[in-house]
């Protein structure tokens, strides 16, 4: 949902950039210097790993729900 091209996502706190979104899948860039001092050269596949997704598009998601009243609570 909040994962766009050329945006970032945090794999395990490492900022990497998003070169491609599939429906259920992304590619990310790794640079040599990346991989060679951070801990992603020790992870398989299926590692679980914690992922944050780019803030940006949280907080464009927050501002469009509040100009379009869908943030609003029905009373």
């Amino acid at each position: 949902r909040y994962i766009v091209e050329k945006g970032f996502v945090a794999v395990d706190g490492i900022s990497l950039t998003v070169v491609k979104r599939g429906a259920s899948s992304f590619t990310l860039a790794v640079i040599p210097y990346t991989l060679n001092n951070t801990n992603l050269a020790s992870l398989s596949v299926g590692d679980r790993v914690n992922l944050e997704a780019d803030i940006l598009a949280k907080y464009i998601e927050s501002l469009l729900d509040r100009s379009s009243g869908a943030g609003d609570k029905a009373s």
